[in-house]
Parts: C-alpha cells; structure tokens; sequence
C-alpha cells in the first residue's frame, strides 16, 4: 500500500472506533499494557539496532538519550497505559445543552476528531503514548516516527495493532507512514479531507518545516526556550534546588531549563553555591559579564545563547535589575513554553503568573513539572505553543472536537 493509502485505510477505521464503548477502547489499552512488557527483549533488540545506527552516524546524546528505550522505560509506558485506561473518557460528554424557547433541545457533545497525524523523531515513547490517548478518544491515528527510531517504533506499531485487534477493534486505526521516508511525512502534510489535525513534535526545524509546508490543520507543538527567574527574596536552597533539577534531571526534553535570569540583589547570595552545583553536574554556563564574575569557568553568553535551546547541559544566565526586566527578557526570547519564577515576594509572584505569556506559568516549582503524565493525563500528546483550540500539555480533551445536536418536533423558524 502507499502512504496514501494507510492514510485512507486509517480514515474508513476511524468512523467505527469512533463509536467503540469506552469498555473496548480501554480493553485495546490494557491489553497493550499486557503485551509491552512481555515483548521487551523484542522492543530492547530493535531499539539497540536504532541507537547503535544512531551512535554510527554522530547522533546527539541527547537525541540519544530520547531514542534509547530500556526496561525500566517499557514499565513506565505499560504504567502509564493502565492509567489512561483509568481515566475518564471524554467522547459523549455533554459539554452545554440549550433549551430553545421554542421546545428545541440543543447539546454541544464531545466527539473524535477522526484521523489524527503525529509527525515525531527519535522518540519511540511518543508512538505509545499518541497512539493510547488516539485510541481512548476514538480517534485513528498516523503515525511518521523518524528514520532514527524506524526500528523501534515498527515493532511498537505491531503491538498496538495487536492489542486493537484482540479487543475487537479495527488495528486499521493505527497506521505507520515510516518506510515512505520524507516522502511519508509529506503524504500526511497533504492529506486534506483524510486527516483532521495534524501534530509535530521534535526540534524547531521539524516543527517549523510542518507548520509552514501542511495543508491540513495543524496543532503547533513548541520547542522549549524554557526560563527560571530568581526573584530577589528567593530563598537560596530552594532555588538550587529548582534549577538543578529544571536542568539537569533530564536536559534533552522540553521543559528543561535553558535560561536562568538572577535579580541583582540576589546573585552574591545565590550563584556561588548555585554555580557550583551546576558546575558539579557537567553543565556548561554561559553567563552575561555580571554573572560570570562568580566562577572562573563561565564562558562568555553571547545574543545567540538567549535563542538557544540547548536540549544538553547547557545552561545562559543573566542578571537583571528588576521584575520588568525578566518579563521583558522573557518576552523577547521565550518560545511560550514554561516559565517559572522563584520568590517569597507574593506580589511579584502573581504579576509574574498573570504578565507572562506562556502556556505554562509557575511559582517555586522545577519547570520539570510541565508534563501530561505529572498533570494527571497518563500521557501526552504534547506541549502546545499556540493559544487556539489546546495550549500547554494535551491530554484526552485536547483531542476531541465538538458537534451539536438537534432535536424537535417540528419547529419551523420566524
């Protein structure tokens, strides 16, 4: 078949697993559940092949550490499979209902969006993660995973079709367009009439180059110039604490730290201790001319360094004189991700959560925390950047649509 083709065949499966019970949906998910752990020397193998591939050809750690499956993480997915099944199904919900005062009833009701497109990279938990929330809102899915992960994620697919067809439901719904290389992701990027919405996750590049190239709806998924600002009152130990882990904890995804912006008045007191610990843990600083008067290892941050995202252990920071001027930094150079301020001044807390525009605004939290499995989603589709329809982490709701339903009794209008 060609790409053209899955595409089609998973729009004619999407009108019956659209009308699946949330009993057979959520069967097809813990059966997936059952079947990942029991094929992870199978998963493991394919995975080695990518990663090894990858090593050959100068891959990134951190795309590396993106790609590497083990079986820890195959736990995590089956987990977090179990706990989407748990969740509420959104498809039936009566969002508002209207009684006409002419005796029409009118209902807004949550439905699937149909087919649903997934362009990634290097990212085989993303297979299992877009295809358990497609299949819970009763949405086909198409699925292009990248050349890095083609291994990986063919093995996955069959699963996932496997658990669909021992639940009864069509495997048709899920579909892969990886052996079509470039030519896969342009097929879906055209797909109009056969994919409803269609979603990219991975660098700025790919994201860019779907949203300026798609003819079919796109729900644009941000990369992650992601700041912290320690406010003048912050407490010391909480804010090392905060951007340890925003940065270090896992630097290649994206909600972790790029940039930390410091108010003067806290930077003797802080960055000693908080270089340091950066400094202890691998990452490479690069600070502004006041910042790197605390530690001889910083290297000069040039303007190229505040559009940066890293993805790896690296780090820019800046010191600046007030509130204003992070906002206003943060303005200029933010991708409307994750921002998070670290304060015991409530004031300037709520102006940071109210005059920052991003999808995800904190106080005293590690920026770590924008996630779809940390906010009680199970899974994610994504962090969206743009404010219509999804903003932030997409989970279920994210992914249906709406349609109105009239009902009378032979109204006619004035």
């Amino acid at each position: 078949m060609s790409a053209q083709e899955l595409i089609a065949a998973a729009k004619a499966a999407s009108h019956k697993l659209g009308l699946a019970t949330t009993s057979q949906k959520d069967n097809a998910l813990i059966e997936l559940a059952r079947l990942l752990p029991l094929n992870a020397e199978r998963i493991l193998f394919a995975n080695e092949i990518d990663l090894a591939k990858g090593v050959a050809e100068g891959m990134a750690i951190g795309l590396q550490d993106r790609l590497r499956l083990t079986s820890a993480r195959i736990e995590s997915l089956a987990a977090a499979l179990t706990q989407v099944a748990g969740l509420t199904d959104p498809i039936g919900e009566i969002v508002r209902e209207i009684n006409h005062p002419n005796g029409l009833n009118i209902i807004e009701k949550r439905v699937p969006f149909g087919v649903i497109g997934a362009i990634y990279e290097a990212r085989p938990n993303v297979t299992v993660d877009l295809a358990s929330l497609a299949i819970k809102t009763g949405n086909a899915i198409v699925l292009r995973g990248g050349t890095a992960a083609e291994n990986t994620n063919k093995v996955l697919v069959e699963l996932i079709r496997e658990a669909l067809s021992n639940a009864g439901l069509d495997p048709q719904a899920v579909q892969s367009v990886d052996e079509f290389g470039r030519q896969g992701a342009v097929a879906m990027m055209q797909a109009v009439g056969l994919i409803d919405v269609l979603i990219p996750r991975g660098s700025a590049n790919l994201i860019h180059t779907v949203v300026n190239e798609a003819k079919v709806p796109v729900i644009q998924t941000g990369d992650g110039i992601v700041h912290v600002f320690i406010d003048a009152t912050a407490d010391a130990q909480m804010a090392i604490d905060i951007v340890n882990n925003s940065k270090t904890q896992r630097p290649s995804v994206c909600n972790s730290l790029e940039t930390l912006l410091v108010h003067r008045d806290a930077a003797a007191r802080i960055l000693p201790a908080l270089f340091e610990n950066l400094h202890g843990a691998g990452v490479i600083i690069h600070g502004d001319h006041d910042s790197a008067q605390f530690a001889e290892y910083v290297m000069p941050a040039t303007e190229t360094d505040w559009a940066t995202e890293y993805l790896s252990l690296k780090i820019s920071v800046k010191i600046v004189d007030n509130l204003d001027e992070a906002i206003a930094h943060i303005a200029k150079y933010s991708t409307a991700h994750t921002e998070s301020i670290i304060t015991n001044d409530q004031a300037n807390a709520e102006r940071f959560l109210n005059e920052v525009d991003s999808a995800v605004v904190m106080v005293n939290a590690s920026t770590r925390f924008t996630d779809g499995g940390e906010f009680g989603f199970g899974a994610e589709v994504g962090i969206s950047t743009q404010k219509l329809h999804a903003r932030g982490p997409m989970g279920l709701t994210e992914l249906t649509s709406t349609k109105w339903l009239v009902r009378g009794q032979g109204q006619t209008r004035k």
